[in-house]
């Protein structure tokens, strides 16, 4: 099942044409090493709204799912979301910040929260 879901949002990518504010899907896999050793990995499979907030601004809000595949052990899929907010500071540089979240389809394992801020200076 999950070929399909890839295969239908790759081809979706190569046919897109120039971003517009408004739904979208995203597919992200994050791996993981420590040293050589390798860990694992967590593919996001999100559906998601994106738009703009006064003339410098924008957020966007994602959520579906994640297939956690660690190294040693078996792959399963969790709830999973993302919101996060962009802001143009000047010309050339901008500030943004995500929240994030993992579920667990185990009670007694905790959801997973995330964060992250920074800026970008282009050139």
């Amino acid at each position: 099942m999950f070929k399909s879901v890839f295969a239908a949002t790759a081809a979706l990518f190569t046919s897109a044409g120039a971003a517009l504010a408004g739904p979208y899907v995203n597919v992200e896999t994050n791996a993981g090493w420590t040293g050589a050793d390798y860990t694992g990995a967590t593919t996001d499979v999100h559906l998601g709204y994106e738009g703009a907030l006064g003339e410098k601004g924008s957020y966007y809000v994602q959520g579906g799912i994640a297939v956690v595949s660690p190294d040693s052990g078996d792959t399963d899929t969790v709830p999973s979301g993302k919101a996060g907010l962009g802001f143009a500071l000047t010309d050339a540089l901008g500030a943004y910040g995500e929240v994030s979240f993992q579920g667990s389809c185990d009670d007694d394992i905790d959801r997973g929260y995330g964060g992250k801020v920074g800026v970008k200076y282009n050139f």
